[in-house]
């Protein structure tokens, strides 16, 4: 299960266990500078690229093999990539609220969010979720979002992300086109499970359903019900394509 930004893997909490109860292992990884994986704060180191290639040595380091990519947000942004690298890895993908971009141009929404998280003097992680999530968090769950930031430095991976997006002309565009290729012949499990209320991700399953191959041949795409932040809208009907993904995998 792979997060986005600004979030941490508290995100997957109602999720976890499900999907443990169900006879699956769980892995949820901190993606580096947020939760409790390290925070470099020199944001001339972070790169997409970059970012990728932390995640990949982290599944080759592991030898993970049979994997049900979990993603959604970044998490959507680096786990594609590692499909389209090694997907001899992976038995099946289900994406909510995330995608490929390749130099498309950012909608309305997104542009705003990044002028947002370059020019705002105070970057409040916790209510930067409240703000994309439909119910109402507790403050536990607002402070537990802020607990892996205790400084502005510390939030250097979580300002930068938006800026690494490769929509327009971004260096990371030709690494995306070389992604799709790959991911044009995977033929596994790939089901979409993207919200209902997401001003930014709306409608982006278009750009899966039909172009990769495992995403045709079965009834298994749905519409969850919430805002960006799907896993505290609607933990139950995210886990539900998760499971029913793994068992079209034969998982």
């Amino acid at each position: 299960m792979m997060h986005g930004e600004p979030s941490w893997s508290f995100l997957y909490r109602h999720m976890i266990g499900p999907v443990v109860d169900a006879g699956y292992r769980v892995l949820a990884p901190d993606l580096i500078g947020f939760g409790k994986s390290d925070k470099p704060a020199d944001r001339d180191v972070l790169s997409y690229a970059g970012h990728v290639a932390w995640m990949r040595e982290w599944v080759e380091t592991l030898d993970l093999t049979g994997i049900i990519l979990a993603c959604q947000d970044w998490g959507s942004l680096i786990g594609l990539r590692l499909v389209a690298e090694m997907p001899e890895r992976f038995s099946g993908v289900t994406l909510s609220n995330g995608g490929l971009p390749a130099g498309q141009e950012p909608p309305p929404a997104f542009s705003a969010w990044r002028k947002f998280s370059q020019e705002s003097p105070v970057f409040p992680v916790g209510n930067i979720l409240q703000g994309a999530t439909s119910r109402d968090l507790t403050e536990a769950e607002v402070a537990a979002y802020d607990a892996p930031y205790p400084d502005e430095d510390s939030k250097a991976c979580a300002r930068v992300f938006p800026t690494l997006v490769p929509l327009g002309n971004n260096v990371a565009v030709p690494d995306q086109l070389k992604a799709w290729k790959s991911l044009e012949t995977f033929d596994k499990p790939f089901v979409c499970a993207f919200s209902d209320q997401d001003a930014i991700t709306a409608g982006g399953e278009k750009a899966f359903i039909g172009r990769i191959p495992g995403t045709k041949g079965h009834d298994l795409h749905r519409t969850l019900n919430g805002n960006h932040f799907i896993q505290e809208d609607d933990p139950q009907g995210f886990v539900a394509a998760i499971l029913d993904t793994a068992k079209a995998a034969g998982a």
